[in-house]
């Protein structure tokens, strides 16, 4: 095992050991380990014992229980409402340790990313296609908030229940007040935000139809294996399906078989390119908030610099 990953301490390992022996029913012990720091923004891994793994997700911050929480909440969300498959978590999933919580679920055989084959891509597209056929009568979710990442999402349905209304008061601003707290957006560009909030009535299309939304739907939050789609890492409300579309490949490109399997389905409206950065500005904000300073952040802070100077502009589009 990689000794120097935080979720190999033994604390955490005996306390990993412990709740996966109990969700079992009989001994279990760990053998090997593989790190998922680069797929999760806490200290995630998968611990391997024989004929059973567990993926394991720490926070040695104070209120890191609540994310877990609201993580477990939405999974559930999702599962009930929409039908997808979702993580069984390891007994509660919820696991105090000395210096913090574990999220624990029953590991998958995933397929990796780079070696999915069409019918996982399709499999994607079909998943996300399945939690957007759920609709509701307001945009957000009424006493459900969640984390968008590690930033608390809010989630309350604002009073005029418009998409633009929403995605501006619940999305942008939150997260623009967080990158700005965070010191890593140039103050520069703090007003072209803000245009294109002022804007959004006029360069947000069609208004939708409240939609279930994964809410992270990146696509390495889709897990592909032998029986499907697991979705995991959710973020969910009532919103506009574009933005789960936005999200898919905001970050690593997707092949056109996912957008072609989500369309046997529902229908893409043929103004969504137009509109895709403009759905990406709030997880930008994210990303500078939470990570401006590595190579991440600066990316992010790269693609919301264009995005503004896209929407941004009063010439007309």
């Amino acid at each position: 095992m990689t000794a120097h990953h935080r979720l190999l301490s033994p604390t955490i390992l005996d306390a990993v050991v412990s709740a996966t022996s109990s969700h079992l029913g009989h001994g279990w012990n760990s053998t090997s380990f593989t790190d998922l720091n680069d797929r999760a923004s806490h200290p995630a891994g998968i611990v391997h014992g024989d004929s059973f793994s567990v993926f394991a997700k720490a926070s040695f911050v104070d209120g890191g229980d609540e994310v877990f929480r609201a993580e477990l909440a939405g999974l559930e969300l999702l599962r009930e409402r929409a039908g997808v498959t979702v993580p069984v978590p390891i007994g509660p999933g919820l696991v105090q340790f000395d210096d913090g919580w574990l999220l624990l679920y029953e590991a998958v055989n995933e397929h990796a990313p780079e070696t999915r084959t069409a019918d996982d891509w399709s499999a994607i597209g079909h998943a996300l296609a399945a939690i957007h056929q759920v609709h509701a009568e307001r945009f957000g979710l009424q006493d459900f908030n969640g984390y968008f990442g590690p930033l608390p999402q809010d989630n309350a349905p604002v009073p005029s229940n418009r998409w633009v209304d929403f995605y501006a008061e619940r999305r942008v601003l939150p997260f623009l007040r967080a990158a700005v707290d965070s010191g890593q957006l140039p103050s520069a560009l703090v007003p072209g935000v803000e245009r294109v909030l002022d804007r959004l009535p006029q360069i947000g299309g069609p208004e939708p139809r409240p939609t279930l939304l994964h809410g992270d739907a990146q696509q390495h939050n889709f897990v592909s294996t032998d029986h499907g789609v697991v979705v995991i890492d959710v973020a969910p409300y009532f919103g506009h399906s574009e933005l789960d579309l936005a999200l898919i490949d905001w970050v690593h490109p997707v092949p056109d078989v996912v957008f072609d399997a989500y369309q046997e389905v529902l229908p893409i409206d043929q103004g969504f390119p137009e509109r895709r950065e403009l759905w990406r500005i709030f997880g930008y904000l994210a990303g500078i908030a939470v990570s401006g300073g590595p190579a991440f952040g600066r990316f992010m802070l790269g693609r919301l610099t264009d995005a503004v100077r896209l929407y941004g502009s009063t010439a007309e589009r």
